[in-house]
């Protein structure tokens, strides 16, 4: 957070009310949070260096100004740490703990590192520590709910610095530095009130000021909606406030009390969207989200978000797109409000409003990418023009910025349970919006998580077809990151699935998969079976193409057991169906791979001629680089046969295949090396 941050949960103000905000108070508590970072360990005075990093614990209730301290007290020490300052938000807005695996993977997204999809939460964390372990970064870990969220994330790294955010003690961690947090001394408070005010409405009336900073007990939060309650009645004096506060009681908190005073006087259109607000997805709100869930125009909508940051009520998030999020220490009061002055049916529909929008604007930012497809341009522009985006790039930004929103927003559709329809439109299009923006290796932890709720869906619902997709999504990520086991489980659980729903191609691609699993694993028999119930499957849908391809997969999973005579039969039916169906260039590839056979069964003569004969098909097929690959095999066979010149011409001819294609494909040296290996093995596994 940047020194112009809004954050009304401390003593830092926005934009709206100063030209030029800055952290207010808290000299004593920064003068022992910099000393605490100097002062020596108890592992440093036994004699022992301290084998992990230093922790500072600020404590405080929510609305004390916790986090803005931690942020000053970053701001003055970053410089300290060369390798940069990490953040992670351990709590939602609601007080959910956020799972350590999800912040450990944000973590090492931040620093750039791999983090696999579906990695368990300890083998994040481990990573987590072994980045940190040679470097001094400082670490800043917010809303954290207990000692084990703080405790798993902890560099293992005496140089590096932890300043934990807390509404409690965090007991089991050793050596913690508490600061705990009263309200701000009266100076500081009667300064956070002229900000909004001016000095005028303070200095005539000094006593009724301070009776209003007593009222709210110096509390940052509920002084900065006393302040933005103040800026909008220009002629109300301190002392009517100051009244009202008393006239209500010592019914709740100070924050509690100014912020049912501050809805009081909303107009009621603006009353019930602040209301409303207590549904958007991890607090985070912008035009779009708040205009469906009031049933507003977008331009109405962000006008009163406006004016609730100018208020106090929210935070204006730094971003290219107009963002707010609702304060931590008042999402409970907006919850509470919701559920008492909200009807249950009309929260359920302000939610499916909500969701139908994110759908519609997720079909957008996908569609936006599809230009050359008729069908997509004619769909997007039957579209209201506030849900277009004007470019691929306008999308690709949005989708980025919101990316937190709308996974939390898929967490909470799937938890809900009422709206389940919605869910999983939601995260279909969700799906296929980060696919087209982001890449399906790039999104693979978002895609892994987003199946994952697919399934719990679909186990609701008792949805056998969505659950058997839902199990093979998640067991192909399993596979491509080396739980080979976990996917094979997976698979078998996508089969049965498969079997339930009566759909042949889950059932199929199950039955494939499981073999690709036995042949990762090194079981050929089970391998070469499962492929042939496929083929089986196949066979009777007269799918000659696929038949043809699990040829080879059986093919394979016979060379690699040394069954070199079924893996000739295997590929020569694999080739009769390319034949068959018309494929040069999966028939080119089929030929070579029976010619990789012939080799290995020690049948170079064989060998030679299949190699040949495949040279023709892939020259038919225009594969120059299959072409090369076959011309450097014949030449290792021709030197093996004793025929050096003609090896020698063999590869002067692939050398020129390959050095008339680079430039076109941009060929790398290592890439050119790679192109003499032919796989038999299906991408899908």
């Amino acid at each position: 957070m940047t020194d112009q941050a809004v954050d009304t949960d401390g003593a830092q103000l926005s934009g709206h009310a100063a030209a030029e905000p800055h952290f207010l108070g808290r000299t004593r508590e920064l003068k022992e949070l910099r000393a605490d970072i100097e002062r020596a360990g108890l592992d440093t005075l036994s004699g022992r260096k301290a084998p992990r990093a230093r922790v500072l614990l600020i404590a405080g209730r929510p609305g004390s100004g916790r986090t803005a301290l931690a942020e000053e007290l970053v701001r003055q020490v970053a410089d300290r740490y060369p390798d940069g300052v990490l953040r992670a938000r351990l709590g939602e807005s609601d007080g959910t703990p956020v799972p350590v695996g999800r912040a450990a993977r944000e973590l090492l997204t931040a620093l750039e590192l791999p983090t696999p999809a579906g990695a368990a939460e300890d083998d994040l964390t481990a990573a987590l520590r072994d980045a940190l372990a040679d470097r001094r970064v400082l670490l800043l870990l917010d809303d954290a709910a207990d000692a084990e969220q703080v405790d798993a994330l902890l560099p293992d790294a005496p140089d590096c610095l932890v300043v934990a955010v807390s509404s409690g003690p965090l007991t089991g961690i050793s050596d913690v530095r508490p600061c705990t947090l009263g309200g701000l001394d009266t100076k500081s408070a009667l300064e956070l009130l002229t900000r909004y005010t001016g000095s005028v409405r303070i200095t005539v009336d000094p006593r009724a000021a301070e009776g209003l900073v007593e009222e709210c007990q110096g509390q940052p939060a509920a002084l900065t909606l006393a302040g933005g309650w103040l800026a909008a009645r220009p002629k109300a004096a301190v002392s009517d406030l100051a009244k009202q506060l008393r006239s209500d009681g010592n019914e709740g908190t100070p924050l509690s009390r100014v912020f049912r005073l501050t809805h009081g006087l909303l107009p009621t259109p603006a009353a019930r969207i602040l209301r409303l607000l207590a549904l958007a997805p991890a607090g985070l709100v912008d035009p779009h989200t708040a205009s469906a869930l009031a049933g507003c125009s977008v331009g109405t909508a962000r006008t009163t978000l406006d004016d609730f940051v100018a208020l106090g009520l929210l935070r204006s998030v730094d971003s290219p797109l107009p963002q707010y999020e609702v304060p931590g220490c008042l999402y409970p009061l907006f919850k509470a409000l919701a559920h008492t002055q909200e009807r249950p049916a009309e929260l359920q529909l302000a939610r499916a409003r909500m969701l139908e929008r994110t759908v519609r604007l997720l079909q957008s930012c996908r569609a936006i990418t599809e230009t050359d497809d008729l069908e997509a341009r004619e769909k997007l522009q039957d579209m209201p023009r506030a849900l277009r985006f004007p470019t691929p790039r306008a999308a690709a930004d949005w989708l980025r910025i919101r990316r937190p929103s709308l996974l939390a927003a898929a967490r909470l559709a799937v938890a809900d349970g009422e709206v389940d329809t919605l869910a999983r439109r939601l995260m279909s299009q969700l799906v296929r919006a980060l696919v087209a923006h982001v890449g399906t290796q790039a999104a693979a932890p978002d895609l892994y998580d987003i199946h994952g709720l697919v399934l719990d869906v679909a186990e609701r619902r008792g949805l056998h077809r969505e659950r058997a997709a839902a199990l093979l999504n998640l067991a192909d990520v399993d596979a491509r990151t080396g739980r080979t086991a976990d996917a094979l489980a997976r698979y078998r659980a996508a089969l049965d699935a498969g079997r339930e729903a009566n759909d042949p191609y889950a059932t199929g691609r199950a039955m494939e998969s499981v073999g690709g699993a036995h042949l990762e694993l090194g079981d050929y028999d089970r391998a070469a079976d499962w492929f042939g119930r496929a083929l089986a499957q196949r066979l009777a849908r007269d799918e000659r193409v696929e038949a043809a391809r699990l040829y080879g997969r059986i093919a394979a999973a016979h060379t690699y057991a040394g069954r070199y005579g079924e893996a000739q039969r295997a590929w020569r039916a694999a080739l009769a169906g390319y034949r068959r169906a018309g494929d040069v260039a999966a028939h080119a590839r089929a030929l070579s791979e029976l010619a990789r056979v012939q080799e290995y069964a020690g049948r170079p003569e064989e060998s030679l001629r299949t190699c040949q004969e495949a040279v023709e098909w892939a020259r038919r097929a225009e594969d120059v680089r299959l072409q090369a690959a076959l011309h450097l095999r014949i030449a290792d066979t021709l030197e093996h046969l004793g025929d050096p010149t003609a090896a020698r011409m063999h590869r002067g001819a692939a050398e020129r295949m390959l050095g008339e294609e680079a430039p076109e494909h941009d060929s790398s040296p290592e890439q050119g090396g790679n192109a003499c290996e032919i796989r038999s093995a299906s991408a899908e596994d």
